[in-house]
């Protein structure tokens, strides 16, 4: 019976769990903004080289400052946007990063573009996607019921990895034919079009209700922070993916100049090293759900935790030619599988943790403290390579990555937070 049970849900699987309308243009909202996100990878550090003849130090602070500033800026919108409906806020952030991006074409085409405007663009853009991430992750608790959400979160994972695998790619022809700013103009138009598939989810979504406080006060800041530490299973993992996320990120710069540098591969095998390996994001996203129904949340996030530590250390070991290549896409292959089968489990186990007024709030803490962990172990390990060489400092962050699922918790959490009743997906 056990294995029919799971046979069924295997099959379901494979049919497609249907979701309703309101969650499927969500989902194609995600789709089209993601693939704007990819197809613009990269245009403006171009922009800022090309365009602006910018130095090292200033393409550097465009990806660090911008995102950093982005990030502390986002964290009063997290108190702000939990007693507000979540779909216009989508909406509206949506609507700000297309009005942001679009204002870098304008400039251009009017020769009046800065480095800048450049920068502050980044840092609005930063700060626009915390926010929607943080309110996407409230709506879609209330827009599924608890058992839908792994399906939901499995299926933005995989589209997550799709539109990595063929972003760049067409990212780059349009760069190398209509120039790095025609990709910003996509990018932009892709957030437009996901703020009217957002809009066409339709539906009543209640307004949440306020504290017994009218007016935010600086200390409700920290409730995200807050709520975190003090819940015994979400505290682990807080530590766990800020720890891991950081660590992996910070070893990619070094592996670049170890890469194209000191080993001679080519850009295009560069490229492919990272791109090829991410179809195991896919299958692993794929995967999430029936290993969850055989094997269960608890021990599918401990195991799939664990391994995607394993893989890192690997990179140390990289060397010239062909065999340095196939070692590098075997890494990156194990490392994404892993992070895509632990990804949509970790994003529902940690909505099912947190209480319906408090998921923005946490959301918005936990990608804050994200990115800002990742600036500054980047920047800590730039100096390490500096010091110690590119391969040692990969090395090292391997070494600490091994000791990372010692932060996951070893028990499975004893109740959930409250139930409410359940949405209406229609």
């Amino acid at each position: 019976m056990r294995s029919g049970h799971r046979l069924g849900h295997l099959r379901g699987d494979l049919r497609g769990h249907r979701l309703g309308r309101r969650f499927g243009w969500l989902w194609g909202a995600y789709g089209t903004s993601a693939l704007g996100t990819w197809l613009a990878f990269g245009a403006f550090p171009l922009i800022a080289i090309r365009v602006l003849h910018a130095g090292p130090a200033e393409v550097a602070a465009l990806s660090s400052v911008g995102s950093a500033v982005g990030a502390a800026a986002a964290v009063p919108l997290g108190p702000w946007v939990e007693f507000r409906r979540k779909r216009p806020v989508l909406i509206a952030m949506d609507l700000v990063r297309f009005a942001a991006l679009l204002t870098i074409p304008t400039a251009f085409a009017l020769g009046v573009l800065t480095f800048l405007q450049l920068l502050l663009v980044s840092v609005v853009v930063a700060a626009a996607d915390i926010t929607f991430r943080a309110a996407s992750g409230a709506y879609l608790k209330t827009l599924l019921p608890a058992e839908d959400l792994l399906v939901a979160n499995a299926r933005f994972e995989s589209t997550a990895w799709t539109t990595t695998i063929i972003g760049p790619p067409l990212g780059g022809a349009a760069i190398g034919l209509l120039g790095p700013v025609a990709t910003v103009v996509a990018d932009a138009v892709s957030y437009l079009l996901s703020a009217l598939g957002i809009r066409a989810t339709g539906g009543h979504e209640p307004r949440p209700e306020r504290r017994e406080a009218a007016r935010m006060r600086a200390g409700d800041l920290l409730d995200g922070w807050r709520y975190i530490l003090a819940d015994a299973t979400l505290r682990p993992l807080f530590f766990n993916t800020t720890l891991f996320n950081g660590l992996v990120m910070a070893a990619q710069p070094l592996l670049a100049v170890l890469m194209l540098g000191r080993l001679g591969f080519t850009p295009w095998q560069y490229g492919l090293a990272f791109a090829a390996p991410s179809i195991g994001g896919l299958l692993g996203s794929r995967l999430a759900r029936p290993l969850v129904t055989r094997y269960g949340q608890h021990q599918v996030l401990v195991v799939a935790g664990t391994l995607r530590a394993l893989w890192p250390i690997g990179l140390a070991f990289l060397g010239p030619g062909t065999g340095g290549l196939l070692l590098v896409i075997g890494v990156e292959l194990g490392l994404i599988f892993s992070c895509g089968v632990f990804n949509p489990v970790y994003t529902t186990y940690r909505l099912e943790r947190t209480a319906t007024d408090q998921v923005t709030r946490t959301l918005t803490a936990w990608a804050v403290t994200t990115k800002a962990s990742t600036a500054l172990l980047t920047a800590v390990w730039g100096v390490l390579g500096s010091l110690l060489g590119p391969r040692t400092a990969i090395g090292l962050a391997g070494v600490l990555l091994l000791a990372t699922p010692l932060l996951l918790s070893r028990r499975a959490a004893a109740h959930l937070p409250e139930s409410e009743p359940a949405p209406n997906r229609t």
